[in-house]
């Protein structure tokens, strides 16, 4: 009996870990779904910035891990729908041409109406989206990863600044009310 004592340890821990392995992932139809309806919404939670300043600086601060990636809360997203495409994301790097009047205009934060999406699945089931916003002047093009368990990665390219990446997760879109008109 005392042999099957740390057997019956390792299955435990093996079967703890592959349960705290699969919490946060959605069901693969229901992310299939999502993508196929073209209405969702990308929550952003890291930022992975590829200017080497801002990694200088970051690194350079007390108590701070050499990483690449900065924790954002959740409130950063990208909504996209059939018709309008609105992105809400910081940007953290060099902006070759920065306005210092309206600092709003150094993030990504743009309502895009006139966009095109282009799909496309491979054999593993991940799915990347190639969005080209046609109406907004300084962002080529979004491309969005989204991995069988919901999980997203965020790729920005512009036209004038250096690129930039977010890891999140994709979700239903929520029902926002309508703004009133003054």
């Amino acid at each position: 009996m005392k042999k099957y004592i740390p057997l019956l340890m390792v299955f435990g821990f093996l079967f703890f870990f592959q349960n705290c392995a699969s919490q946060g992932s959605v069901d693969p139809k229901a992310v299939n779904a999502l993508v196929d309806s073209q209405e969702f919404t990308f929550y952003a939670q890291r930022a992975n910035p590829t200017n080497y300043d801002v990694l200088n600086v970051m690194t350079s601060m007390p108590n701070a891990t050499a990483t690449r990636m900065l924790n954002l809360d959740g409130s950063y997203t990208i909504d996209v729908s059939k018709n309008n495409l609105d992105v809400a994301l910081p940007y953290f790097g060099r902006l070759y041409n920065a306005t210092y009047a309206n600092t709003t205009n150094n993030s990504y934060r743009f309502t895009s109406k006139d966009f095109t999406v282009t799909k496309s699945q491979n054999k593993k089931g991940k799915w990347i989206l190639k969005i080209k916003p046609n109406d907004v002047k300084n962002v080529d093009e979004i491309i969005i990863e989204v991995y069988k368990n919901g999980k997203a990665y965020v790729s920005m390219r512009s036209n004038d600044r250096q690129p930039i990446s977010y890891d999140g997760y994709i979700a239903k879109s929520e029902d926002k009310p309508e703004k009133e008109k003054l």
